[in-house]
């Protein structure tokens, strides 16, 4: 552990700032939120990229949003193999023991992940294809998303298409989940797809009846 170094210091500097500008006016909702645990309606599955800020586009205070990140905010198919299942255990988590009441998956514009899966499949990325990429095999779920959109021809509409594609793709994997169909055919869960533009966060909501975005 020699090999772990200590907290760089422009991080360190801003936690003090906010320690002592931002921190003291939140006291009290942070000592509630630890007396008395989370309690959020909704889970927001969404990208790791940087530029996508969750809490601040929907408004909602530290405690109010239960959000899981991974690459290209993928939900892979349910598979209870006994192994390491970061997403799958998010969400079990939220619907069976915080029991929100909305799963959103939220991709957006300019996704590096996408992007990634694109060159993959299109043999643009050999390394993504050896058998120990971790990043190669978690892009494998958003292959079926790929093979919808292969045929477009501009580069910039193909990556927008499976950006959208593959909030589909994730959606459907959700059902997958016993636990999460169980609570969406009794309602007392919803699925929602978003995708949003980071240049200018406008947001476009998913219709799963006719499989289509609109602003929302």
């Amino acid at each position: 552990m020699h090999r772990v170094k200590s907290l760089p210091d422009y991080l360190l500097e801003r936690f003090e700032d906010w320690k002592e500008t931002s921190f003291p006016e939140n006291r009290d909702w942070f000592r509630k939120l630890a007396d008395e645990g989370q309690h959020p309606r909704a889970m927001v599955i969404a990208c790791c990229d940087s530029r996508v800020a969750i809490n601040s586009v929907f408004g909602q205070r530290t405690g109010e949003l239960f959000v899981h990140r991974n690459i290209a905010n993928l939900v892979p198919p349910y598979t209870p193999d006994g192994n390491h299942h970061g997403t799958g255990a998010a969400v079990e988590f939220a619907v069976k023991h915080l029991r929100v009441e909305h799963i959103l998956v939220m991709g957006h514009s300019r996704c590096g992940g996408v992007a990634g899966c694109i060159a993959m499949c299109e043999g643009d990325a050999p390394e993504f294809d050896a058998d120990e990429s971790l990043i190669g095999r978690w892009l494998d779920v958003l292959r079926p998303g790929y093979e919808v959109v292969a045929d477009i021809e501009n580069p910039e509409d193909r990556q927008t298409a499976l950006e959208k594609e593959g909030i589909h793709v994730s959606l459907e994997n959700l059902l997958g989940y016993p636990f999460v169909c169980e609570a969406v055919d009794a309602g007392t869960v919803s699925l929602h797809g978003l995708w949003a533009d980071i240049a200018d966060m406008d947001l476009e909501t998913f219709d799963g009846r006719i499989r289509h975005f609109a602003p929302a």
